[in-house]
């Protein structure tokens, strides 16, 4: 079965985000840290594939303390949408969950595959040490992602994922944000280091970061100034300080490039072109795409993972002319989704009285939905999934 990236994205973002916490900085840190221990000249171990971080020896490694926190709370993916995601591994969950979270906070897409397999045990674990040690310097840095064939340029980039997040002292044994909206992805990262003064501060554990002169409360890893003590760093530094556009665009490519360490397995192929265009064309309310791909289709198509057809589609985004157009030709108004769901009941979902007023004539004895319950405008399902 293949996956829908936008429907797992979806329900990523409900466990990353809600009331009890954001938790994008850590799946962020996750994916990263699950990447970054790539060796592809000696003993290619490491990368994304085979979520090796469940195992000893690399669930011991210093650098990834706290990140079982991650492991769990994305775990609630797979086992609230068991139909959806049997075949998931954790390894791509990881990756998917890492990407999302930078554009869940408003930075760049970026682009990841899926495809990576969950290993048995340890064998292949790599090393502890492979990761970047925050109290070392811009020879190190280069050391460790050199290894992995990354630039000096997106060695900085990489670097700006700094610009989310905190250090917390019972995990790294550093201390604070590096930014004043440690939630929001953008740049201040780059524009701190330049602007802000950096003096060295020791905490009570004995290790030594650096702390903004100007307020005392953002801080900074002595691998983050090497970054402008080094001048082929600094440079993009300032680049990125001076364009958010070009930081955006240079870290989606590096941190996708990053993720796919270790993967050398290719995505399923879906051959289902023109059934998929029908659907995402419902979806967006191109009529007159609809029409044209619809001789090629059988109508009442629906999506391998979720059973919803274009009449689904159209219905919960409210293109009404999508709707009376299907419904002309023919389309099966009864199909029910995964989750019990017909078109009518995605319209209430979102409101859309119109398209509600317009199926409800064509239906016939429809009796009101069990296991329901109201919340303000909106029906919300029994389990709350939102497919697009």
């Amino acid at each position: 079965m293949q996956i829908d990236k936008d429907v797992l994205k979806t329900h990523i973002r409900e466990e990353l985000i809600n009331c009890k916490a954001n938790s994008c900085p850590m799946a962020v840190r996750l994916a990263w840290h699950s990447a970054g221990t790539y060796d592809p000249e000696n003993d290619k171990k490491g990368g994304t594939n085979g979520s090796t971080m469940r195992f000893k020896p690399e669930s011991s490694d210093l650098a990834n303390k706290g990140l079982e926190i991650s492991q769990n709370i994305l775990s609630n993916v797979i086992d609230k949408h068991k139909k959806l995601y049997k075949d998931l591994s954790l390894a791509d969950l990881w990756v998917a969950a890492g990407a999302s979270a930078i554009e869940f906070t408003g930075g760049p897409k970026i682009e990841f595959s899926l495809g990576r397999t969950d290993d048995n045990d340890g064998i292949k674990c790599p090393e502890n040490g492979r990761l970047p040690n925050a109290l070392r310097g811009a020879t190190h840095l280069r050391e460790v992602f050199y290894r992995m064939g990354f630039s000096d340029k997106e060695i900085v980039a990489l670097s700006g994922a700094h610009t989310i997040g905190r250090c917390h002292m019972g995990r790294s044994g550093f201390d604070g944000p590096w930014t004043k909206k440690p939630l929001k992805f953008d740049n201040e990262y780059f524009k701190n280091l330049l602007e802000l003064t950096w003096v060295k501060k020791t905490l009570k554990n004995g290790q030594m970061q650096y702390e903004d002169k100007e307020t005392g409360k953002l801080m900074m890893l002595p691998t983050d100034i090497a970054l402008i003590k080094d001048n082929k760093f600094k440079k993009y530094v300032e680049i990125y300080a001076e364009n958010e556009n070009i930081f955006f665009a240079d870290f989606a490519a590096a941190y996708s490039k990053l993720l796919q360490n270790g993967v050398d397995v290719k995505e399923p192929v879906n051959d289902d072109t023109k059934e998929n265009e029908f659907l995402l064309y419902c979806m967006h309310g191109s009529l007159d795409r609809v029409k044209e791909v619809l001789s090629m289709v059988d109508i009442n198509v629906v999506e391998k993972f979720s059973g919803r057809s274009g009449l689904h589609k159209a219905s919960f985004w409210g293109h009404i002319e999508i709707v009376k157009f299907l419904v002309e030709s023919g389309i099966n108004i009864n199909i029910k989704d995964i989750d019990g769901d017909t078109a009518l009941d995605d319209c209430k979902r979102n409101g859309h009285t119109k398209i509600i007023a317009y199926l409800e004539s064509k239906y016939r004895n429809c009796p009101p939905r069990e296991n329901t319950r109201k919340v303000g405008y909106r029906d919300i399902s029994r389990n709350g999934s939102i497919y697009f």
